[in-house]
Parts: structure tokens; C-alpha cells; sequence
């Protein structure tokens, strides 16, 4: 199948891109890296009016530090993040849910803006960024807003932007001491849509959880960051407490059936992440199997 007919726009500023989607409203739909948008409009799942393309603004581009923060820019290519070393330093999980997105050749176009714009529940990065407690930085007609990224995404493919609105960075809080990662999915091949993932930041302390962020995604309508992690924070884990967390995990998940898994599947993948995911953070490989000490 072939798009619609449409119109095309190429913004030369940010400041054209707003007045653009100001002047079109929800007809209008922002091209980046187009590695979700094009294939959706090919199979007439969306007919925008027009396409506002806002793939030559480098303002909108790179990976800085600021006080504190990393910054990274909308626009900044799946596979700029693989290659930062500023990412691999402060925000390492990011580098390795790249990773596992698709293919080379669309993690040379796409972009982390238009990942967690089109807000796909299936995706890495929306995941990533609600576990590493990222700030959304949207700029619109009035200015510009900052959302944390557990309050962005409100559905599939839905979030907090208005139609007149852009997406110009992610700021991540520097990984503290004593921050340690953990990125898996399941995928019936590499590169393909996750049936389960689950991206973690921890910090651990004397061989307990300081801080657990289970962001986990495909398993409902957005990614979750779950909330039986709590029960795993200043505590000694134990197979009995892991197996109390993977219990309280199951039924806080709504999973979709599709044809890729039943719910009752993504339920159970998810507690073996989950296990995996303790057992490796604390480097305690008993735990993974529930084995006591």
C-alpha cells in the first residue's frame, strides 16, 4: 500500500516547526527520523494533511552534560546513543536498549524523540527513560514545559503532547554511585517487536536495593514502572521475599493478548525478568532460580 496524499513542510527552526503545527493543528503529524510514521502511513493507519519535517534542525541534535544532567537532544540518532561516550558513562542503559532496536539501518535514521513520541508500547526507550526517571522537555506556543517521563506517556500511542507542541530533549540525572543497570527483553528474533522487556536502574549498597526503577514495557498499554519493586528497597532478599515481589508484580500487570503471547505468558515473562533482573543487580545468581543461600 501506498500513503495518502499529502502536503510537505521542511521547518528551518524550531520556532518554524511550532508555527507550522499551530497553523495545521492534529492534521499535521512531525516527521524525525520517519522509521515508525512512514510505515504507519503506508498502511493507512495515519493520513496527516501534511508532514512538518523536522529532521534538519540541528538545534535539536547531541548528547551534552549539564549540571549534573545529561542532555539529549530529540533528534540525537539511535545509534548516536550507541556511540556516546557520554551515554555509556552516565546513562549506560540507554546504550543497551539501543541495542536491541530493530536493525542497523533504522537505528542509523531513527531518532529517541520520535521513539518516545510515537510512544509505542512495545519500545525500549519509552521504558528506559520512565526507569531512569527522566524530565521530557516539550516546547510549545506559550514556552517551554517539562514532564517527567512516568507522567508523558498516556496510552498507545498516546502522550502529553498537544498537537502544537514539540518534543526537543530528554534530560536523564546522572547515574549516582553506586548505580548499577539491567536491559533484557524477550523477542521471538533480534530486532523484532519485544513480547516482554524490562529496563532497571538500581542503586545497591552493601548488598541491598538503596533504590530499585523496574520499568518494565509490551506489557500494557504504556510502559509501567512497577510498583513491587518497593518491596525489594532496604530489605535482605531472600527466594521468599523475590517470590512475594514476582507474585505482586503479576497482578499489577494488564497485558494484551496478541498474536504474539497470551497475557497469562507476558505475566510470566516478566516475573523470570524480574528474577533475573535481582539476581543479576545484586550478583546473587541463587536468586534467579529461587534458590535459598
Amino acid at each position: 500500500m501506498k500513503a495518502a496524499a499529502f502536503a510537505y513542510a521542511r521547518a528551518t527552526s524550531v520556532v518554524n516547526a511550532l508555527e507550522l503545527l499551530a497553523a495545521h493543528g492534529d492534521k499535521a503529524k512531525v516527521l524525525s527520523g520517519g522509521q515508525s510514521l512512514m510505515p504507519a502511513m503506508n498502511l493507512r493507519l495515519i493520513s496527516p494533511d501534511i508532514l512538518v519535517d523536522i529532521g534538519g534542525l540541528a538545534e535539536l541534535r547531541g548528547i551534552a552534560v549539564r549540571a549534573g544532567v545529561l542532555v539529549v537532544g530529540a533528534l540525537t540518532r539511535h545509534v548516536d546513543l550507541l556511540r556516546s561516550t557520554d551515554v555509556a558513562l552516565h546513562a549506560p542503559l540507554l546504550r543497551d536498549a539501543v541495542g536491541h532496536v530493530a536493525h542497523p539501518a533504522i537505528r542509523n535514521r531513527g531518532t529517541i524523540g520520535g521513539s518516545l513520541a510515537h510512544a509505542d508500547p512495545a519500545s525500549e526507550l519509552p521504558a528506559c527513560v520512565v526507569a531512569l526517571d527522566a524530565t521530557i522537555v516539550i516546547r510549545g506556543p506559550t514556552g517551554e514545559r517539562r514532564i517527567a517521563a512516568t507522567e508523558f506517556f498516556k496510552g498507545i500511542y498516546e502522550t502529553a503532547l498537544s498537537p502544537d507542541e514539540l518534543l526537543v530533549a530528554i534530560e536523564v540525572p546522572i547515574a549516582d554511585q553506586g548505580s548499577t543497570f539491567f536491559f533484557q527483553e524477550y523477542a521471538r528474533r533480534h530486532g523484532d517487536y519485544a513480547v516482554v522487556g524490562l529496563a532497571a536502574r538500581a542503586v545497591v549498597a552493601t548488598g541491598r536495593f538503596a533504590d530499585l526503577r523496574l520499568g518494565f514495557f509490551a506489557v500494557g498499554d504504556r510502559p509501567l514502572l512497577a510498583a513491587a519493586a518497593g518491596r525489594l528497597v532496604n530489605a535482605s532478599v531472600t527466594p521468599a521475599l523475590l517470590a512475594e515481589a514476582a507474585t505482586a508484580l503479576a497482578n499489577e500487570l494488564d497485558p494484551q493478548e496478541d498474536q504474539q503471547a497470551t497475557a497469562a505468558m507476558r505475566r510470566h515473562l516478566a516475573t523470570v525478568l524480574l528474577r533475573r533482573c535481582v539476581a543479576a543487580l545484586l550478583a546473587r545468581p541463587e536468586l534467579e532460580a529461587g534458590v535459598a543461600r
